[in-house]
């Protein structure tokens, strides 16, 4: 069972056409499974890329 590491969440927004209607609109983390001291975690990939 990999432990969740990273507090990252969905970015969440409007998107606001011309008529000024408003649309949801999210975009997720790139959350991976890495192994780090031979512990399973789930860290983003930035972090990911950091820590090696």
């Amino acid at each position: 069972m990999a432990t969740k590491v990273s507090k990252k969440k969905p970015f969440t927004v409007n998107l606001r056409s011309k008529a000024c209607n408003a649309t949801k609109s999210r975009q997720k983390p790139n959350l991976q499974k890495k192994t780090i001291d031979g512990k399973r975690v789930i860290i983003s990939a930035r972090e990911a890329k950091k820590a090696n």
